[in-house]
């Protein structure tokens, strides 16, 4: 799989974007990865997916991200989150124009997509939100919550331990050693970073009434980061939403016990879309 790097930056920042694509391109699919992670996990079981469905592929990592530029952990704002999406939804449209949009976000990802598709009026064809960042599963200390609501407005940029369990990402033993490996991820965050996403989820859930794009939601029942609650509370505020729980998966589906049956669900709703 070769994939063709991509000249972007935003808000002064270098961001590391880049687009694979098949033979014939039915349409093309922006991948947005989750919190403290990068786009190159993407590229051993979810992306050759897309392409074999006929989708071209743009990846890239967000600010303080994999190869991306910006402080570890940080972002200047949510909106510039938003901001960078919509250049980078740009760019997919000026490659590959005249062919169905899509957009597939992971975690927070998931949260910027969906957030992404209920303020802005797009032409996209449809969102897929895997494991999306809506509510966390479990409930920060309070002195952390306390003292990060503090520097968000004294010192935004200071960046804490996000205290992410890494065997909560999959069952297998294997997928979790190679995410504690992987030198381009890590556990690092802003209170800029981290208190806008949480209140984007609030706000996404409450008014889920108001997308009208087809969405595939899918989340694992046992996900002990994101809960899954959340992203059911979000579907049945909405009548275009598809969801499909995995039972006793983890946060990482793709890289779970189910991957293969996840794959699948994917791939089959992407071509009734198509």
């Amino acid at each position: 799989m070769q994939i063709q790097e991509l000249n972007i930056a935003s808000n002064n920042i270098k961001i590391y974007a880049g687009y694979i694509q098949p033979k014939e391109v039915k349409g093309v699919l922006v991948l947005v990865h989750g919190f403290g992670e990068h786009s190159g996990r993407y590229m051993e079981n979810v992306i050759p997916m897309f392409l074999s469905t006929g989708l071209a592929v743009v990846v890239y990592d967000n600010f303080g991200h994999g190869k991306s530029g910006g402080k570890q952990g940080h972002c200047p704002s949510y909106e510039a989150l938003l901001q960078l999406l919509d250049v980078v939804i740009e760019k997919a449209g000026s490659l590959f124009p005249q062919v169905p949009q899509f957009l597939y976000g992971h975690s927070m990802g998931g949260n910027l997509v969906l957030n992404y598709a209920l303020r802005n009026t797009t032409n996209l064809k449809g969102i897929i939100a895997s494991s999306p960042y809506l509510r966390l599963a479990f409930q920060p200390p309070k002195w952390k919550m306390v003292l990060g609501k503090a520097m968000l407005n004294i010192w935004p940029s200071i960046t804490l331990p996000a205290g992410l369990d890494p065997n909560g990402i999959s069952r297998i033993p294997e997928e979790v050693e190679k995410y504690k490996s992987d030198s381009l991820i890590h556990d690092k965050v802003s209170p800029m970073f981290s208190f806008p996403i949480i209140d984007a989820g609030k706000w996404a859930i409450i008014n889920a009434t108001s997308l009208n794009i087809e969405t595939l939601l899918v989340h694992g029942t046992a996900d002990p980061i994101i809960d899954f609650k959340g992203t059911k509370e979000f579907h049945e505020n909405n009548n275009t939403t598809t969801l499909k729980l995995f039972e006793g998966g983890y946060h990482e589906l793709h890289h779970d016990i189910c991957k293969v049956e996840l794959l699948n669900v994917i791939q089959n709703w992407l071509r009734e879309q198509l």
